[in-house]
């Protein structure tokens, strides 16, 4: 495992997609910052972070997705490898808001991004961007971001987070080719809300109920509607409401 730690960086996906095609990685080569001026979230969105504070980090995954249609496959194995490492440090009530933001109680902790790069001979390499609250207090003007330390009310080691995320996260990558289906179990048992009504906006700006029932293999949002129908959605087609 080859880490790379930056001061300050526009981005660490950006740079490590850089790096990739400029010269050979290892496989789990990491980038770090410690201050991200255009963090990158899902569909253009801006994640920012207070400098020091929080864990942003960037890893290249090669050769973890055997057939395409398992790239959203991979998002699940990286979301569970950030929840379940956090449960070790006895981070309370996690969840997984779809697509892939990580919550504890009602609020974000985390967010991942994962950037996909298909090669001519079909083979994929991953940049997988993870973005986690650690250490930051001050969220007066985000009322639905916390961090660790404001949840558990102590402070925390970025580092050893850090280390048991990648740890998991290999074992997860294995899964991911050998028993898929077992990932998927548990990310549908971990995600925010599901099961319960709940109300959203599409992105004509109307209101509905919806009862969230799983996911797609291709990443969509299944809803159960008050019509008794069943719709998918896909990012940024609606906002749920909590």
């Amino acid at each position: 495992m080859k880490l790379i730690k930056l001061d300050a960086i526009d981005s660490t996906n950006d740079f490590l997609k850089g790096l990739a095609n400029k010269q050979y990685l290892e496989n789990f080569t990491i980038v770090t910052a410690e201050s991200q001026t255009k963090g990158k979230g899902q569909m253009g969105s801006v994640w920012i972070s207070e400098k020091g504070k929080n864990l942003t980090m960037s890893i290249f995954v090669k050769d973890s997705l055997t057939v395409l249609n398992q790239i959203y496959s991979l998002n699940i194995a990286v979301a569970l490898a950030v929840v379940q490492a956090l449960e070790t440090f006895d981070i309370p009530q996690l969840s997984i808001k779809w697509p892939n933001d990580i919550m504890s109680y009602n609020y974000k902790i985390g967010g991942i991004l994962i950037e996909n790069s298909i090669k001519n001979d079909g083979s994929v390499s991953s940049v997988i961007g993870i973005g986690l609250n650690i250490n930051q207090i001050n969220f007066e003007n985000l009322p639905k971001g916390a961090s660790l330390a404001v949840l558990c009310n102590r402070q925390f080691d970025k580092h050893q987070i850090l280390l048991k995320i990648i740890n998991v996260l290999k074992d997860n990558v294995v899964l991911l080719n050998k028993e898929p289906d077992l990932l998927w179990k548990e990310y549908l048992k971990l995600l925010f809300k599901k099961g319960l009504p709940m109300p959203f906006k599409d992105n004509l700006n109307k209101n509905f109920m919806g009862i969230i029932q799983g996911v797609s293999e291709f990443g969509k949002l299944q809803l159960l509607l008050e019509d008794d129908t069943v719709a998918e959605y896909n990012i940024k087609e609606i906002q749920m409401l909590y």
